[in-house]
């Protein structure tokens, strides 16, 4: 793998209005599809763009290290991870990690990784 650290503005520029998309949803939208399905696929898609920012790699590498990143969040609200650090009544961290499993969660994940790799695809002839 052949990765270098870098900045790049307009990697940056899509991560941030991603960001305000989902605290847009966070705070203002009621809709539960929106709130929590469509919020996961876009959380994905919010993490490849902040590390594309800095990470120079093929796409695939950091997809999936996005990927096992949001696996793993996801798993960890199986085995109640708040509850044994005793942050459960924490509102960012409840925010931030979830509160609940859910297998809806890693198809969202996984849905929305697989459109930025269709996306990155079409930019760019090194894709793997």
């Amino acid at each position: 793998m052949n990765s270098r650290i870098t900045f790049d503005i307009r990697n940056f520029i899509l991560f941030l209005l991603l960001l305000i998309t989902e605290i847009i949803i966070a705070l203002y939208v009621k809709n539960r599809f929106i709130r929590y399905v469509f919020g996961d696929f876009l959380v994905v898609i919010l993490m490849y763009y902040f590390f594309k920012s800095f990470i120079k790699s093929k796409p695939i590498y950091i997809a999936i290290g996005c990927l096992i990143i949001a696996y793993t969040v996801e798993f960890l609200q199986l085995v109640d991870v708040l509850k044994m650090l005793n942050i459960q009544k924490n509102t960012f961290t409840n925010s931030v990690l979830g509160t609940t499993f859910s297998y809806s969660d890693l198809l969202a994940y996984t849905v929305g990784i697989l459109c930025v790799l269709m996306i990155e695809s079409k930019k760019i002839k090194s894709f793997f």
